[in-house]
């Protein structure tokens, strides 16, 4: 397990802190006693995860456009990081059909901008970018995708994540190999956990129903896909961060994800939330005619385990539970933060 204590003291720069990912990862690392800036739009949904668990005053928060790469680069020269952690996307995939434009803008610009703000300030020394599972030609076959795989995501979201991966590499290619700085791109898979607020998800949308005693919509429930906890996916973050840092060699693109029994149907993973949450919940399936997602999508792992001696912690079933209990302390309006302390002192511990 990631010794977090290795953190205190470092200056750690997150992009798009403010979102469900970001406002976890930032909740680790400041009570890990490092010294957090964040760089990102306001939080992307009302409510939001950033305002619940109650970091902004422990942290240099800035509300800045991951395009604007001026205002960017004054960021880095006022904070001068040393770890610099890149999640700021546009990140849904239906949105990317809405606004394909903005999701380009965002998640390839957005790359570029923060690159050329690494390959200006060599006061970093370690540097991930976060993309996605989704950065894979998908054939829809039955085994994972491997790193080496073929990079062509099919909808703008998912082919915008792709050319982050390229942009990246060019970069480590054209520029980072002269310098002291080590690089390292994550291709995690679908997460799940308390606070997550997206429209378009299904756990979101599951909570959503839970709450309001309705039935849960799926859209399609035997769509196939790598679901994790959220701490997962953040704990292989923060320890490719520290590992390249102290060992240059380690640095590489990494697929995280579950092991194969948590590659569950999305109508398994429902008869799961359903379990969970009790109160006779049930579920319908229902197709809004949407557009074209991916039906069928496995990573191979077997990298980042043998490089990091890695196992996932918490099986899909366990993730579930983990997430109905926030929910379920959001919605009586209890100690948000609280709940969140001890998910992570128990995934960490």
């Amino acid at each position: 397990m990631l010794d977090l204590t290795w953190f205190k003291g470092k200056n750690v720069l997150v992009t798009g802190h403010t979102g469900f990912k970001g406002s976890w990862l930032c909740k680790i690392l400041i009570d890990a006693g490092a010294k957090v800036t964040g760089y990102s739009l306001e939080a992307p949904t009302n409510p939001n995860l950033f305002a619940l668990c109650e970091v902004e005053d422990e942290m240099n928060s800035v509300i800045g456009d991951i395009r604007d790469r001026e205002h960017l680069m004054q960021i880095f020269d006022e904070v001068q990081p040393e770890i610099v952690m890149h999640l700021a996307a546009q990140p849904i995939v239906r949105d990317s059909y809405k606004d394909p434009v903005y999701t380009y803008e965002t998640n390839v610009m957005g790359t570029v901008n923060i690159c050329e703000a690494v390959r200006q300030h060599p006061c970093v020394k370690s540097f991930l970018n976060v993309t996605t599972d989704k950065v894979y030609h998908n054939n829809e076959w039955e085994w994972g995708y491997r790193e080496n795989e073929p990079l062509d995501g099919y909808d703008p979201y998912s082919n915008s994540k792709s050319c982050s991966e390229l942009v990246t590499h060019s970069y480590i290619n054209s520029f980072y190999c002269d310098m002291n700085v080590a690089v390292s791109t994550a291709r995690a898979g679908n997460v799940i956990g308390g606070g997550d607020f997206a429209n378009d998800r299904i756990i979101p949308d599951s909570v959503r129903a839970a709450i309001k005693g309705e039935d849960i919509i799926v859209r399609n429930p035997h769509s196939t896909r790598p679901y994790q906890h959220v701490l997962e996916p953040l704990q292989m973050y923060l320890m490719i961060v520290k590992e390249q840092y102290e060992d240059a060699s380690k640095a590489g693109f990494y697929n995280i994800g579950p092991d194969e029994c948590d590659c569950v149907t999305t109508g398994d993973l429902v008869d799961l939330f359903v379990k969970s949450w009790g109160d006779g919940l049930k579920w319908i399936n229902k197709s809004d005619g949407g557009p074209h997602e991916a039906n069928f999508l496995k990573l191979d792992c077997s990298k980042v385990k043998r490089v990091f001696g890695w196992q996932p912690r918490w099986h899909v079933e366990e993730a579930i539970q983990k997430t109905v209990e926030w929910s379920k302390v959001y919605a009586t309006g209890g100690d948000v933060p609280g709940c969140m302390e001890k998910q992570i002192r128990e995934f960490f511990a």
